[in-house]
């Protein structure tokens, strides 16, 4: 007899539906999985046979084939143990057919019959409702993650015998519902605030400004300075996540097995800081089965690089697709994957090796070659695409010890905001969101300067020794700092405070 079932399986961060088919003829008992199974999907035969007699039902002496259809594509995973215990059964006639045909089934199996959780469970059931499915079938721990998806039943199961006995008639499960607003309200609180920062105030000003024109920025200061507890505070500024960056986002986490325990949605931008001895597959994805990175799980969030040339050079150099495209795309043999990766990437190093030029406490130790040779790990093409260089100083003993409070992040996100919303009028018949992304023939539009602004730009240019890549720049930041204002033109005090956060490009 043959049984056919629905399952799913992930390629990117998006599912595709499996087709589970099941063949029980006469011959030799033996277990074969076809359809390009991997490792996992392989051992799944023992875990099924296993859990199919430990809950009570007789395994079948047969010949089993079973088919994972489309054949062309690798699959890999333990989710479908519970679709192949479920096809098994059918052919023997302890399961409706009927019923299968209605639902994505997807889990692990213990060798005694419990369902374990699994990967990639929103996606699938964002497929299950494109599908129009009636519904999905999956663990209990991946039960409230599905269910943020409207449309579509999500039945929550703990055993095959559970499950048996729901598809068999004998037993009602009870459709998963979440209340996805409030669980959206409530998840977006952060437990940091840019209050807790003393002094500063010109980084703050700065992480601002590239907060409302998404610029990436790099953080030039010594050790203690204060640059990665400001890092770690911008996205508290950032604009809140729409529900459709937050489902981009729990996708990338869900596919990834890192969706934290009893979290359904993730719905505060991510913060990514990885260590510097990080491969370049660890950056952008990769591996023999392609996973998303450290820039597609910082997707719609912040990617700190905290001692920037301490990285590899050819870490750092994958990095300039996805800040120039905003995807990731890694090719294999059988097929090539696209991860999004749309982030702002805030970058921090010291000033020289020793971390002490430019101190007005600590002596420098570094000769001038050595602190040449430090800074030009950071390549020009890397830097071309970092709009904001801001120097991070020593805070002083009289700011940190002072009783005043600063700026809340809540205040500062009032004008990031109202920045963001200026930008969104203006970009609306457009692909782009923000300052940042628009192109040379957009900045001669939107970001002309007045005759004053225009004369200071040249002379920064012809005396302070600014580079021509600096010029696009600073008319993209200065348009941002106007947008701030509120002004519709920019005008020379946007230029002089644009000017200032290019201190790498200076002779």
């Amino acid at each position: 007899m043959i049984s056919k079932i629905l399952s799913s399986a992930v390629l990117g961060v998006d599912a595709y539906i499996v087709e589970v088919e099941v063949d029980l003829a006469f011959g030799v008992p033996q277990f074969n999985t076809v359809g390009l199974p991997e490792g996992a999907v392989k051992e799944s035969k023992e875990r099924v046979r296993a859990a199919i007699k430990n809950c009570g039902y007789e395994f079948p002496a047969r010949r089993i084939t079973v088919n994972l259809a489309p054949a062309d594509i690798r699959k890999e995973g333990s989710a479908f143990d519970l679709p192949i215990s479920l096809g098994i059964l059918s052919a023997t006639g302890l399961v409706e057919q009927d019923l299968l045909q209605d639902y994505v089934v997807l889990g692990e199996l213990s060798l005694d019959g419990k369902v374990k959780p699994v990967r990639g469970a929103l996606p699938s059931s964002i497929r299950a409702r494109d599908n129009r499915l009636k519904g999905i079938i999956l663990p209990r721990e991946n039960a409230e993650e599905a269910a943020v998806v409207d449309g579509i039943e999500v039945l929550a199961v703990e055993t095959l015998q559970e499950t048996v006995e729901f598809l068999s008639g004998k037993r009602v499960i009870e459709p998963t519902v979440i209340d996805v607003d409030s669980l959206f309200t409530a998840a977006r609180s952060y437990d940091i605030d840019f209050h807790e920062v003393k002094g500063q105030e010109h980084v703050k000003r700065a992480l601002e400004v590239a907060a409302s024109g998404g610029h990436n920025v790099l953080m030039i200061g010594s050790p203690g300075s204060g640059k990665t507890m400001l890092a770690r505070r911008l996205p508290t500024i950032l604009p809140d996540m729409s529900f459709d960056e937050a489902l981009e986002t729990t996708k990338i986490y869900s596919v990834s097995g890192l969706l934290p325990d009893h979290s359904s949605l993730f719905a505060t931008r991510p913060f990514r800081p990885p260590h510097h001895t990080i491969s370049d597959a660890g950056l952008i994805g990769g591996g023999a089965v392609p996973k998303p990175g450290e820039v597609s799980l910082a997707h719609n969030g912040v990617l700190f690089l905290d001692e920037l040339p301490e990285f590899r050079k050819n870490v750092l150099e994958v990095l300039r697709q996805p800040l120039e495209d905003g995807v990731v795309t890694i090719s294999r043999a059988i097929t090539s994957i696209t991860y999004p990766a749309r982030m702002m990437l805030v970058a921090a190093m010291n000033p020289c090796p020793c971390g002490y030029h430019g101190d007005p406490l600590k002596e420098c130790s570094c000769t001038p070659m050595q602190i040449h040779r430090y800074r030009a790990k950071v390549s020009g093409p890397l830097l071309d695409r970092i709009d904001i260089h801001i120097e991070v100083p020593p805070v002083r003993y009289r700011e940190l010890t002072e009783d005043t409070r600063g700026e809340t992040s809540a205040d500062i996100k009032s004008r990031v905001n109202a920045a963001r919303e200026i930008q969104r009028a203006r970009f609306k018949r457009s692909r782009i969101h923000s300052n940042s992304q628009m192109s040379p023939s957009m900045v001669r539009k939107y970001s002309k300067p007045d005759d004053k602004g225009a004369s200071l730009l040249q002379a920064a240019i012809d005396r302070l020794g600014l580079s021509a890549r600096a010029y696009d720049r600073i008319l993209k930041v200065s348009r941002t700092i106007a947008d701030l204002d509120r002004s519709e033109n920019v005008l020379a005090h946007h230029i002089s405070e644009a000017i200032q956060y290019r201190s790498l490009d200076r002779g």
